[in-house]
């Protein structure tokens, strides 16, 4: 498999950082997981942003422009035989000093990888496990998708390696707060209830572009503080995120919940169909705007 490091287009059996980078001595990095459908990387933009917001509160000084990482993007699908992929774009804040720096990072290193991916499986059920180990409190005031993954990996080794399972962080307080790799929504009286990012959670682009989904379709949506008995006492309840898209949960417990045959759940995934079946429009509108979906939206 090729990838894209520092301007260059290597094997990744040619590719190495500096065992200096800081990414690696102190997890001073962020990176963006997206996918590709037929050669097109959905709701780009947003991620670009995201990062690019991710890298000023890391004082990570890297001009990222979202025309040259499509273009990265495309050309390494090519270089790979690719159209469905799964895409990781990782910078982080390079070679320096050893110890633990308060001024700007100047020579970060980026990446991007990607690795062949099925097509898509429509909404398949996953069982929500809800975890022993409490969520982390972000590293700042706002949680970063940065290199800081050891809870997750924590909390992936408490429900084991099966992929038919997807834990559930509680927040110290006991909030349900997001999934070990997702974010979490459930419906109840044909409204919608997801945490809100005072818990601490990652606001996940999929979070963001159902949340837009669901003002444009009319469905009521909360977010706030909800405990574990909101969850079990509501009628549909799924997870989100970038390469799953929507996965439907068919259990929490003891509480079995209508998993892909949940009506709102069904809705919502259609919608988001309709979406990636449009990606030339998504595509045009990303070139003028950092947050096309949401824009698109509206």
């Amino acid at each position: 498999m090729y990838i894209y490091m520092n301007g260059n287009i290597v094997h990744q059996s040619q590719a190495s950082i500096s065992p200096f980078d800081h990414g690696y001595l102190y997890g001073l990095g962020v990176f963006e997981t997206f996918r590709t459908y037929d050669g097109h990387p959905f709701l780009l933009g947003d991620h670009v942003s995201r990062l690019k917001q991710g890298l000023g509160a890391l004082a990570i000084e890297m001009d990222i422009h979202l025309d040259e990482v499509t273009e990265i993007v495309r050309t390494l699908l090519k270089k790979n035989g690719l159209e469905d992929a799964y895409c990781r774009l990782n910078v982080s804040g390079g070679p320096g000093e050893i110890g633990l720096r308060t001024t700007p990072y100047e020579q970060g290193t980026i990446i991007l990888f990607q690795k062949a991916l099925p097509a898509p499986s429509p909404l398949r059920e996953k069982e929500g496990v809800v975890l022993r180990l409490r969520r982390s409190t972000p590293e700042i005031d706002v949680r970063l998708k940065s290199h800081h993954y050891l809870n997750n990996l924590a909390a992936k080794r408490e429900i084991g390696p099966s992929a038919d399972q997807e834990g559930i962080f509680l927040t110290a307080d006991g909030y349900v707060c997001e999934g070990i790799t997702s974010n979490i929504f459930w419906v109840k009286g044909g409204e919608l209830y997801t945490p809100s990012v005072e818990t601490g959670l990652l606001d996940g682009i999929t979070r963001r572009f159902i949340l837009a989904s669901a003002q444009r379709l009319n469905i009521p949506v909360h977010e706030g503080l909800f405990k574990v008995s909101d969850l079990n006492s509501s009628d549909e309840l799924f997870f989100t995120n970038s390469v799953q898209e929507i996965i439907p949960v068919n259990r929490v417990g003891d509480r079995c919940f209508p998993g892909k045959s949940g009506t709102y759940t069904r809705q919502l995934h259609e919608h988001y169909q309709r979406y990636v079946t449009h990606l030339d429009f998504i595509e045009e509108m990303e070139g003028g705007n950092q947050h096309a979906g949401d824009d698109y939206m509206r």
